[in-house]
């Protein structure tokens, strides 16, 4: 049985696959990849070409990074700003809110179950 789909006798124009054990048709040169790269060996972490270098300095530059991602942190944006506010605010403040956000929302409560008694 032969497929739906399929043709049942190849196009003329049609390519034809390679056969086994053919060679591949000529294509497009690619790049020589260079044997060896130059220059002198280096240690992983060693700063240009010595690999003497002060472990202390590593460490300054380090803290430098963390304090400039530290101020960089600071600036943030609007959730930024309001964690900030939410921060200053004291524990009594936070909890009169809390309690009068709730306190709205029973009354709602209350007030849609007024409005749907049958």
């Amino acid at each position: 049985m032969g497929n739906i789909c399929g043709k049942t006798e190849p196009e003329p124009d049609a390519q034809a696959g390679r056969r086994l054990g053919s060679a591949p048709p000529p294509g497009p040169k690619t790049a020589r990849v260079p044997q060896k790269v130059g220059g002198p060996a280096r240690t992983l972490g060693g700063a240009g070409g010595d690999s003497g270098s002060d472990p202390g300095d590593a460490r300054r530059r380090a803290a430098e990074a963390a304090e400039a991602r530290a101020k960089a942190s600071t600036k943030g944006g609007k959730l930024q700003s309001q964690l900030n506010a939410q921060k200053k605010k004291n524990l009594s403040s936070t909890l009169a809110e809390a309690s009068n956000q709730e306190l709205r929302a029973r009354e709602a409560d209350e007030a849609a179950q007024a409005r749907n008694w049958d």
